[in-house]
């Protein structure tokens, strides 16, 4: 099968000659040319295997070195919405049609989770498959609306947060943890933006998000810029309790994919609500990443406090994707700064991690170092966010669902205008 690994104008621009894998990014528009040449390899990876696994069988999650085939999970695992989510992503990088069957076959499933309120990671599961497929087709607006809506259950007005896990019952410290709220859930508010927008959506959830946005920024987020992965508070008062961690190395340590959730999460929030604070926060976040990576060195370990441990490439690819809508929030300088840095780390991506072989795009990424699991392996959402940032490249605002919606209506009424210029 022929896949196209260029991108269309419009979206993005093919190699540029005078760029090579390891070279500083191009400031302008085109990719770096190791993302260009990666983008093939991806498609066709992305595409074998949409074509031959059973959306009934499970959805690919990880692959271990050495291994030929995706370790699968239930549709009801926090991963399901990324297989399909890749294909939307596909579809709109390469304008091949082909895509939309696959990606709708791999879509459709997950609509049997959305009416779970039991789970924060409906975002992750339904915004990044049907939030897609609204914004490509137009199709399935109902389901995101009811998954938002049962979200938003687990909003507590006292706490300004939405909660992330259930805990109760569980036999280590976990089970201490009333309210949890962990970094992750920033990136599940985009779900609850697009849905208030839709017909049939609350117009309220988009406060639910910016709020517990706002309360992520003031808990999680320590004075220095840096993340912890749990924020617990008392649930009776809303009052915070402490900081604490389970993927982390230690409470005080900073998770690497933590750090990059708050990134992208909290430059999507700052985005879709317009709100100065959580732009800010978005910025603190960036520049400890920053200050903590440099060229040639942008995949961290996959804790800040582990460097000589194994590396997260899937936390570096969510980084990337938050740092290039950060860049094009806050413009001049500091734009120009996140902008390089995250074509560093994708050059870096393309260039060094590149799976030599098996399904995963991306290699070397650590799932659950502290559960002793997925160390060092292929990861869906790690190729996931590779193209996510590969789309932002040349048009972050697309990341923003309003932003994609009023892009299509300029287009529409140039196109009317210039119709019925031309029967003048």
């Amino acid at each position: 099968m022929a896949l196209s690994g260029v991108l269309l104008v419009g979206c993005g621009q093919g190699p540029d000659a005078s760029s090579a894998p390891g070279a500083a990014p191009s400031s302008g528009t085109t990719l770096p040319a190791s993302v260009t040449k990666a983008l093939p390899t991806a498609y066709e990876r992305l595409a074998s295997g949409a074509d031959s696994l059973d959306p009934a069988q499970g959805y690919p999650r990880s692959i271990g070195g050495g291994a030929t085939t995706w370790k699968t999970k239930p549709v009801d695992d926090w991963t399901s919405g990324f297989f399909p989510g890749e294909m939307w992503l596909a579809r709109e990088l390469t304008g091949d049609q082909a895509w939309t069957a696959r990606a709708q076959r791999w879509t459709a499933p997950i609509a049997s989770q959305v009416h779970r309120t039991d789970t924060h990671d409906l975002g992750f599961m339904v915004d990044d498959s049907f939030g897609e497929q609204v914004s490509a087709t137009g199709a399935g607006a109902d389901d995101v609306v009811t998954a938002a809506r049962s979200l938003a259950t687990r909003y507590s007005p006292k706490v300004h947060a939405i909660k992330s896990w259930d805990t109760d019952g569980e036999d280590d410290k976990r089970g201490t943890w009333r309210f949890p709220v962990i970094i992750d859930t920033t990136m599940n508010l985009a779900l609850l933006d697009r849905a208030a927008a839709l017909p049939g959506g609350d117009p309220a959830w988009k406060d639910i998000a910016t709020q517990h946005a706002l309360t992520a920024s003031r808990t999680n987020m320590r004075p220095d810029g840096s993340v912890a992965h749990v924020a617990v508070f008392d649930p009776d008062t809303g009052a915070f309790v402490k900081r604490d961690t389970w993927q982390g190395a230690a409470p005080d340590s900073t998770w690497s994919r933590g750090q990059g959730w708050a990134i992208h999460g909290f430059a999507a929030q700052a985005r879709a609500a317009g709100n100065a604070d959580l732009r800010a926060a978005a910025v603190k976040a960036a520049d400890w990443w920053l200050a903590h990576t440099g060229p040639g060195a942008r995949v961290p370990a996959w804790d800040f406090s582990k460097p000589t441990e194994e590396r997260d490439t899937s936390a570096a690819a969510v980084a990337a994707s938050g740092l290039l809508d950060l860049a094009d929030q806050v413009g001049a300088a500091d734009g120009a700064r996140y902008r390089q840095a995250a074509g560093e780390t994708l050059d870096e991506l393309a260039t060094k991690d590149v799976a030599p072989a098996g399904p995963a795009l991306l290699a070397h990424a650590t799932g659950g170092k502290p559960q002793d699991s997925e160390i060092d392996v292929g990861l869906v959402y790690g190729d996931y966010y590779f193209l996510e940032a590969a789309r932002r490249w040349t048009d972050p605002a697309r990341s923003s669902s309003t932003a994609r919606r009023s892009t299509r209506r300029i287009r529409f009424w140039r196109l009317v205008i210039r119709r019925r210029w031309l029967r003048r």
